[in-house]
């Protein structure tokens, strides 16, 4: 039997061996993807373009089941080498996610079916590992916000709500994985600068493998359209990654970045889900009808190009986490920062709502 490796991030021991599993994740997922998505090719299983889409050829949309082939055994290998314990709900969420996911990707399931599973894992997650907001923090400057009886449903609805923004982003080659590399890159300095050595261990598996898979899907120099989507199956699968450790490392007891913090760090899948829901409510359509007001439709129908358009957007979520993260560390008052979340949530509904106003500004600096 090995003998566990102690967690210490000062250890040059440890830190050799996590950058070696991390580099083994990242060439693992570049080799997992490349044969699943020839796979993919060969079986027909492809994303063909026409309609709201953007892409001229069918691509494979398998990009996210083939990391999360290389990441749940990985996470595994790597709680069993440093004696971290996995959470149980974690991965049978994860697993019954990227089930349903993969389902619709190949054969579509309804809408009503999808909710289903997306509440069943969102009560697998809070009732069966734990990961509920007790507190809100001193998130008004009025001072703590503590839930009590309401932290279950309140979760509940935060990871559905969660799993399907960050769904509903994924409408642009590199976005979605872009925009949760960055996400996990914010909570992975938290946990760095807080010493939560086990936190840091799992994402950055968890980048490495989103690292892997944005090599086929972003454009590139060296690659001009992606060649493998994410997927619903990999949408979705980010989206409980991204609920579970937004939850768990802002409450006890980890509590290494503070809730507002982590309000700003995923606040573009967020507010853009909000603004499209008022948007359509408004117009009184269904609110989970398909459009394209999302936020990325605005840049591309100001004349930017996708390429242009991700990396602008992406650029703006690194300074929104930044804002929460490292404002919270700088000192500034949580509750100022509440209240501007709170501005910018309302302002970007407005932007969705009045998009024609917001497209034209757009257009004057994208040379159209």
């Amino acid at each position: 039997m090995s003998v566990p490796i102690k967690i210490d991030l000062n250890d040059p021991t440890m830190i050799f061996s996590l950058a070696g599993l991390s580099v083994f994740t990242l060439i693992a997922t570049l080799i997992v993807t490349h044969l699943i998505r020839h796979m993919a090719l060969r079986a027909g299983i492809v994303d063909a373009p026409g309609g709201r889409k953007q892409h001229e050829k069918p691509v494979p949309p398998v990009g996210g089941i083939a990391m999360f082939i290389v990441l749940l055994p990985m996470m595994i290998l790597v709680g069993n080498i440093f004696s971290i314990q996995i959470p149980w709900a974690l991965l049978l969420s994860l697993a019954i996610i990227l089930i349903v996911g993969l389902i619709d990707d190949v054969w579509e399931v309804e809408a009503r079916i999808k909710f289903v599973a997306h509440f069943l894992v969102a009560g697998i997650l809070v009732i069966g590992g734990g990961a509920q907001i007790s507190t809100l923090g001193n998130l008004l400057g009025f001072g703590e916000i503590n839930l009590g009886w309401l932290a279950v449903p309140f979760s509940i609805a935060c990871v559905v709500y969660i799993i399907n923004a960050v769904n509903m982003m994924d409408g642009l080659d590199g976005l979605a994985g872009g925009n949760a590399l960055i996400i996990f890159l914010w909570f992975g300095l938290s946990a760095l600068w807080h010493g939560y050595g086990a936190g840091v261990i799992e994402i950055s598996l968890f980048c490495s493998a989103l690292l892997g898979f944005l090599f086929f899907n972003a454009r590139s120099p060296w690659r001009k359209h992606a060649s493998v989507f994410l997927g619903d199956a990999g949408s979705m699968g980010i989206g409980v990654m991204i609920a579970w450790y937004a939850i768990t490392l802002s409450q006890a007891p980890h509590h290494v970045v503070e809730p507002i913090s982590v309000a700003w760090v995923i606040a573009l899948p967020i507010i853009d889900a909000f603004g499209l829901l008022v948007a359509r409510l408004k117009d009184k359509k269904h609110p989970f009808a398909p459009d394209r007001r999302h936020f990325h439709h605005h840049f591309i129908n100001a004349g930017f190009g996708v390429g242009a358009s991700v990396y602008t957007i992406l650029a703006w979520s690194v300074i929104l986490g930044g804002i929460g993260v490292i404002g919270v560390l700088a000192g500034l008052p949580q509750g100022g920062l509440g209240w501007a979340w709170a501005i910018l949530w309302l302002s970007h509904a407005g932007l969705t709502i009045h998009s024609e106003k917001f497209i034209q500004i757009l257009s004057r600096f994208s040379g159209r």
